[in-house]
């Protein structure tokens, strides 16, 4: 199956054509092996004020990541150096995203991932051998299974890292040499065995700060790492824009008919912010949930909303399915937190004027599904 059919095709292949654009135009200094200048990776994340033009063709460089314009700069620039980088934050702050769009950009490829659970294991982030091979030719090149870290010191491209401090700490503590001296040893292959990084290799790291203390990363490691934290979107408006960018990227990439509501994805974008920040929009302090109120959990209530009314409505966005899916997100770590959402509907009611405060009102209809 081709990569464009997937259902989450790589953001290499998502973006294809701008990322072709844009190295036709680069005339930017740029790193050993990189694809695009450090200018032209600002370019594709952050996007172009005007189209680009080239010969008859022109084309809009759209802004990707919605966030800290210098944040992202300096991890452009970070990576062009010799430390990796580690991304921290909340769950739900585009982390992902935005080392997904750094290593498309920088290398032409996203997927050389490892993911780090509590089963990491030193092989899946070095290398492990194929024992049918190992045991008819002995230790060979070919009896090798190269592991994420090790294509990416062989081929001079970065290595994605997602959630590190899952993995226990003496398997994070394996990059440390690799991160000091770009040096990978195979014992078992002998004077062959030392595979040297070719320019253009380094490491983007995650972590979120939930499970800080649960695997924390060693000093030692800390210190092969440039840390960046992605903080979480404090502009309700600028959470309502992504909101419309995800689903409307998820609507195109599954084929539903259904143009944005912008008045719920407001509604929803104010919901997340004042329950993040525990204050209303009128100064009232509420309760705040220990649920992760991330603007990825947003888009995922917005977006199961619309199929709703896609597949079972008349494609009309429905409050009270709004409501529900609402408190799904918010329940599902601590139930508690659902009498903490129902003050939160009463203080909004009250501020926005009951069933007199438009589009808020039906917060007071949809009260039902709190109970």
């Amino acid at each position: 199956m081709e990569q464009k059919s997937a259902i989450k095709p790589p953001v290499e292949v998502r973006y294809q054509e701008e990322l072709e654009f844009l190295s036709i135009l680069d005339t930017g200094r740029r790193p050993l092996n990189w694809k695009l200048s450090p200018k032209a990776v600002r370019t594709f994340i952050l996007g172009s004020r005007e189209p680009l033009r080239y010969q008859d063709r022109e084309l809009v460089i759209r802004k990707k990541y919605l966030g800290n314009d210098a944040l992202v700069e300096r991890c452009i620039i970070t990576l062009a150096g010799n430390r990796g980088l580690m991304l921290v934050g909340e769950p739900g702050t585009a982390k992902t995203m935005l080392s997904e769009l750094l290593s498309a950009a920088i290398s032409g490829n996203s997927t050389n991932t490892i993911q780090g659970t509590a089963g990491t294991t030193e092989d899946m982030i070095k290398y492990s051998w194929n024992y049918a091979l190992l045991l008819a030719k002995g230790p060979v090149r070919e009896a090798l299974v190269p592991s994420p870290l090790y294509v990416g010191m062989e081929q001079g491209i970065l290595t994605r890292f997602e959630e590190i401090t899952r993995t226990p700490a003496e398997i994070q503590d394996s990059l440390i040499s690799v991160l000091s001296d770009k040096v990978l040893n195979v014992p078992e292959l002998g004077g062959e065995g030392l595979l040297f990084a070719k320019a253009g290799f380094n490491v983007i790291g995650t972590a979120n700060t939930r499970d800080k203390g649960v695997n924390e990363m060693s000093s030692a490691l800390k210190r092969r790492f440039n840390f960046e934290t992605v903080m979480p979107i404090r502009d309700a408006a600028l959470e309502k824009q992504i909101i419309l960018n995800e689903v409307a990227e998820l609507s195109k990439e599954n084929q539903i008919e259904m143009e944005p509501d912008e008045d719920v994805a407001e509604l929803l974008a104010s919901t997340y912010h004042e329950l993040r920040e525990g204050v209303s929009s009128l100064g009232h302090r509420i309760d705040r949930p220990s649920a992760v109120m991330s603007t990825a959990e947003a888009v995922s209530v917005y977006y199961q909303t619309m199929m709703t009314a896609y597949y079972y409505g008349d494609s009309r966005m429905d409050l009270g399915c709004l409501v529900q899916n609402l408190v799904g997100a918010v329940q599902k770590e601590n139930k508690d937190d659902l009498e903490k959402l129902k003050s939160y509907f009463q203080t909004v009611i009250r501020d926005k004027g009951g069933k007199e405060g438009g589009l808020w009102s039906s917060y007071y209809e949809a009260r039902k599904y709190l109970r």
